[in-house]
């Protein structure tokens, strides 16, 4: 009698299937040809991708980020929305290495799941693709990782991995940040990709359905709506203003109280105005719904400013009006003071 145990196995009988990553391979490289930008010289396919700083830099400083989309994904999961999650993938990167005033030059995805859809995967990295065109980044590599047993059926993971480049002596970083400044706020898309394990609570809590009518629109729409990546804008008003875009802060998670203080010295303080801006719906939705205290709000959630940007008093209408040519929304929230004793470094007033 043959033993059954002895029976010739394959990868695909452990539950990896070659032939279905080779294929998403084929559906990423021309996602992937579209990103293409001076600097590649290799891309998708090879053990390691090639990239030649652009020759105008002439004291390159090379920046990198890595960040993920946290539990906004498990959304994705349950109302199979993958094709938006990609870019803020890429938003989460890029945006940050662009505070230092670094041009993001070429990004890299990791995908993880434990069994691979060519098809969800493929719309995650055209999303991922989507997003390095608006950052002006190459997508010239990526990791696509299929685990089984390691991830719930339907369920994956991602990272992503952002290098940019910044001259050495144009490099942002807060020092020259005085009392009298002026901190001007860029509108967020929504909730980008923080708080969303707070986000979930506070749905599940309403009782509330992807579907259902959310001023104008299905909710689905505005909780998923892509972080935005606001590269090429800052990069416009940088090369605009130069030297009086003082600070810029990505506000992530740790909202406006916990970001815009990793960009102020010691003894400084970012008093900001409530009134300043408007909160958007959904973010009032929230706190309504969830009970949520003002600065818990603050310090979790974007609140609709998803960009700061700190200038001279002289200058901040100027550098506004650049932004606003640019497409952005642009409020006045406030301005810098001299911290006082045991006070927070930035305050919502």
């Amino acid at each position: 009698m043959t033993n059954p145990h002895s029976a010739p196995l394959t990868y695909r009988d452990a539950g990896v299937d070659i032939d279905a990553g080779d294929a998403l391979v084929d559906r990423i490289k021309p996602l992937a040809a579209k990103t293409m930008r001076e600097g590649v010289m290799a891309g998708i396919g090879g053990f390691g991708a090639l990239f030649e700083v652009p020759r105008k830099y002439r004291e390159p400083v090379l920046v990198s980020g890595t960040d993920g989309v946290g539990t906004k994904l498990k959304l994705a999961f349950e109302w199979n929305r993958h094709d938006t999650v990609g870019i803020d993938l890429v938003a989460m990167s890029v945006n940050d290495i662009l505070v230092q005033g670094a041009e993001p030059l070429f990004f890299l995805d990791y995908f993880a799941c434990g069994k691979l859809s060519v098809d969800t995967a493929a719309s995650v990295v055209g999303g991922i693709a989507r997003g390095c065109e608006l950052a002006g980044c190459a997508l010239i590599g990526g990791e696509t990782a299929e685990m089984p047993g390691m991830y719930p059926d339907g369920e994956y993971d991602l990272a992503g991995f952002a290098v940019g480049a910044v001259e050495k002596s144009t490099i942002i970083d807060g020092k020259t940040i005085v009392p009298g400044d002026v901190v001007l706020g860029l509108a967020s898309s929504g909730a980008h990709s923080n708080g969303y394990s707070l986000l979930r609570k506070i749905i599940a809590r309403a009782g509330a359905r992807p579907e259902q009518d959310f001023h104008g629109k299905p909710l689905v729409e505005t909780v998923m709506a892509p972080t935005r990546i606001y590269v090429k804008q800052v990069l416009a008003a940088l090369a605009a203003h130069g030297t009086a875009i003082k600070g810029l802060a990505h506000i992530t998670g740790g909202g406006l109280l916990d970001n815009v203080p990793r960009i102020l010295q010691p003894g400084l303080q970012a008093r900001l105005h409530r009134d300043a801006w408007q909160m958007p719906e959904l973010f009032s939705w929230l706190q309504r719904e969830g009970g949520v205290a003002d600065e818990e709000m603050h310090r979790v959630f974007n609140c609709g400013i998803g960009m700061v940007v700190v200038v001279p008093a002289a200058q901040a209408d100027a550098v506004a009006q650049t932004l606003l040519s640019q497409g952005e929304t642009v409020s006045v929230l406030g301005e810098i003071v001299e911290q006082g004793k045991d006070a927070p470094q930035t305050i919502v007033v």
